[in-house]
């Protein structure tokens, strides 16, 4: 999971989370993440364990005072730096879901799509953009989809590897990528 360790200006990303996070712990989807107690992260790891699910944080002792580690982890997986961090987190995951973030969500969601793209995972691992809202409205990910689109229009992407991520509108759709 790659996701913001702020909350953004309107709930909705939270809200969102939450409800993931349910229906992870639901399914009986542990959640790989950054670690954070704050934030988009925080959120989606409280509904994970307060649902009974399973929550494996990774994160970096150098962020300790930036992303508040999580106290409630089931484990809690200490690295040196980010790229320790997601060398483990992409080890460990067998799809990946992207909820509004910044730049390191932006940064994760970049290298998990190139190490998919280039056969560095073990197996096609799905990365999906979720946004939530109203169905067909404009979400948070809707300019990157463009620029994805864009990519491939203007020869720096082949076409087939564009559906490498996926924008989904549902914590439905997300769980039927891991089917």
């Amino acid at each position: 999971m790659f996701c913001g360790s702020r909350s953004g200006t309107d709930n909705s990303a939270p809200d969102l989370a939450r409800e993931l996070g349910e229906a992870m712990a639901a399914t009986g989807i542990d959640l790989v993440y950054g670690g954070a107690g704050i934030g988009v992260m925080g959120a989606v790891a409280d509904a994970v364990l307060d649902a009974g699910g399973r929550v494996i944080g990774v994160i970096p002792s150098g962020l300790f005072g930036h992303e508040m580690p999580h106290h409630r982890l089931t484990e809690r997986i200490e690295v040196a730096d980010m790229h320790e961090r997601k060398r483990i987190m992409y080890a460990r995951s067998d799809a990946f879901c992207c909820l509004p973030g910044g730049y390191g969500t932006l940064e994760e969601l970049f290298e998990a799509a190139t190490w998919t793209q280039l056969g560095l995972h073990d197996r096609h691992k799905p990365v999906a953009l979720l946004d939530g809202g109203a169905p067909g409205s404009p979400g948070y990910w809707s300019l990157l989809e463009a620029f994805l689109d864009a990519m491939v229009d203007a020869g720096y992407a082949k076409p087939e590897n564009r559906d490498i991520v996926k924008r989904v509108e549902t914590v439905a759709e997300v769980l039927s990528l891991l089917d």
